[in-house]
């Protein structure tokens, strides 16, 4: 049975869950991911297309089918290498669209009916008329710019049959009670790392780029968790 002191104190509960829409500890900073967390990164199943390597060289041959770098500085091709992703993004997209749509339809239906017997005279008129019209009309407009210059070090993780790489890196900067998260993850060609053993990030193949932060100020940007589960079940 639910008591009026139940009620209470789950509507006290939910209150206080509201002010605050992190678990963090009250006047301590944002705790860190541990070393490590973010070199296992989510991802579907590739497909089977990917073929393997040909044939291994034979015994005593210093030649390798994938050995066409043989000459030049070592690169990041093993897991547990380490690789530096350059990342410089400047996009600018606008985009204004505007539709109109306008229908009008008009249907009319009339007869006459009339009789006469001697003195007895009679007439009946009967009108019909349907009319209905629709009209749409939008405009969008999106005008977004982002700008981000930055350099992470990413961990080969795996290696695919056919030579190419699966990176993933993380970096986190804590300043005073901000926590600013950065990660890269994708899947890298060993021919497009170049002799400093860099790579730019429009080279890497299912690129998985995010950039945000954590900490006091974040949580005053974001409404609380109350608000949000308002705004989720609010029909209007």
């Amino acid at each position: 049975m639910v008591t009026p002191l139940r009620l209470s104190a789950l509507a006290l509960a939910l209150a206080l869950g509201a002010c605050q829409s992190t678990l963090d500890p009250i006047g301590r900073p944002p705790v860190l991911t541990p070393v490590g967390a973010g070199l296992s990164p989510p991802r579907e199943p590739l497909p089977v297309t990917f073929g393997a390597l040909g044939p291994r060289s034979g015994y005593h041959s210093t030649w390798s089918p994938g050995s066409a770098e043989l000459f030049q500085d070592p690169r990041a091709r093993n897991v547990g290498d380490v690789i530096t992703v350059n990342i410089a993004i400047n996009d600018k997209a606008q985009f204004d669209n505007a539709t109109e749509r306008s229908r009008q339809q008009k249907s009319t239906l009339g007869f006459d009916f009339g009789y006469g017997v001697s003195a007895l005279k009679d007439t009946a008129t009967a009108d019909t008329g349907i009319r209905s019209g629709t009209s749409t009309k939008g405009e969008g407009t999106i005008d977004r710019k982002e700008t981000l210059s930055l350099s992470v070090a990413a961990v080969v993780t795996e290696v695919l049959p056919n030579g190419n790489v699966l990176i993933s890196g993380s970096q986190e900067v804590r300043v005073n009670n901000e926590v600013r998260v950065l990660a890269v993850a994708g899947i890298v060609r060993p021919r497009d790392i170049s002799r400093r053993n860099t790579i730019e990030y429009d080279k890497i193949a299912e690129a998985r780029i995010s950039y945000g932060g954590r900490g006091r100020i974040t949580d005053v940007q974001n409404p609380t968790l109350g608000q949000q589960i308002f705004e989720t079940v609010a029909p209007f």
